[in-house]
């Protein structure tokens, strides 16, 4: 077993990473009395693979708990099924020494934690991510929230669970796509914070893809080690943690402009390919830096150019949106080598134009 701290003081937390966890996370709930029940949310798809498992194990640690589901996809992402939900939860009487359990990925993982800061004022919670990205990423740091038709998660809570389980097991069931929806996120890691860690990503590419997991596990705490540093250090994206939008700023445009028909992942690689550019042509990386890049993408299987049919137009409109964006001046998180980006917001119109050309 594997524990990453996210140092936040009083409200600090474990994420426990270990195969065959999904098992054991009754007991281990049962013993931090967090909540005196449960109720476990998850997307109809993933209710059916791992929710009757996560409630044995509840079951069997003598925790009461029920399960609600929403329609799978991020088109359920939005303010009307947080209002179905909360009436589920309304109507099962949970009130505030209840806890909920955010099972499956990325979408339901910002969408309970959302839930759980509102709800009451305030109701505990826990992440047990089921996917790649959700492991590496979004179960860690508290970032909480909900897409409007005018971008992606423009409505959200800095809201952190009290404790993230990680069984690597439930990779061996993740469709090929969504694993390679998270190593977008996993490679993201090593541009911005540790080169030896992408180098470590170019060596262990074949164990990776065949999902061997001592290696997975070793690459799934690695990233969640430097997440909770840079979380530690800045909370609420005041400065330093506005180093994980690499990728981002762009990517959650595209994502956005396809109708959400894009996967998470793919749009960040193509962001990522596109602000190594976008750092080559303001003089700040060197090209064979951006190839490096490129090739691991294309290595993983990932995009690495944003598709034509896309309107341009429309990128512009949603990066203008975008919620790291100040006074109409859109940041962007530039590598200058691997392992090391810079924030800046000095980019010019042009300059962005041609990148997404």
């Amino acid at each position: 077993m594997r524990t990453v701290q996210v140092g936040l003081g009083d409200r600090a937390y474990d994420i426990v990473i270990k195969a065959g966890l999904l098992a054991e996370i009754g007991h281990d709930l049962k013993a931090r009395g967090i909540a005196k029940r449960y109720v476990v949310v998850a997307d109809d798809r993933v209710a059916g693979l791992f929710g009757g498992r996560l409630l044995a194990s509840l079951a069997q640690a003598g925790i009461a708990a029920d399960c609600i589901t929403f329609p799978h996809g991020e088109a359920s992402k939005n303010l009307a099924t947080i209002g179905e939900l909360a009436s589920r939860l309304a109507q099962l009487g949970v009130d505030r020494k209840d806890g909920l359990i955010a099972l499956g990925g990325g979408v339901t993982g910002d969408m309970t934690g959302f839930l759980a800061s509102i709800y009451m004022r305030g109701i505990p919670f826990v992440q047990l991510p089921t996917t790649l990205l959700a492991q590496v990423d979004s179960s860690v740091g508290g970032k909480t929230g909900v897409d409007i038709p005018e971008g992606k998660n423009l409505v959200g809570t800095f809201y952190q669970p009290r404790r993230v389980y990680i069984d690597s097991e439930v990779l061996r069931e993740l469709p090929e796509a969504e694993m390679l929806n998270g190593l977008a996120e996993v490679v993201k890691y090593g541009v911005i914070y540790d080169a030896p860690f992408f180098a470590e990503l170019q060596a262990q590419r074949t164990a990776i893809l065949a999902r061997e997991l001592p290696v997975l596990e070793s690459v799934i705490a690695r990233c969640c080690a430097i997440k909770a540093a840079v979380v530690a250090a800045d909370e609420k994206e005041a400065d330093l943690r506005r180093i994980l939008n690499f990728g981002h700023t762009i990517g959650h445009a595209v994502e956005a402009a396809s109708g959400y028909t894009l996967a998470h992942g793919m749009a960040v690689s193509m962001g990522m390919a596109a602000v190594a550019e976008l750092a080559v042509r303001q003089g700040l990386l060197p090209q064979a830096e951006a190839e490096t890049l490129r090739r691991l993408l294309l290595d993983y299987g990932l995009p690495v150019t944003i598709p034509p049919q896309f309107d341009r137009t429309r990128i512009k409109g949603y990066l203008k949106s975008d919620k790291k964006t100040v006074a109409g001046r859109v940041f962007f998180v530039l590598p200058t080598a691997i392992g090391t980006v810079v924030i800046t917001d000095d980019v010019a119109d042009a300059l962005i134009d041609q990148v997404l050309e």
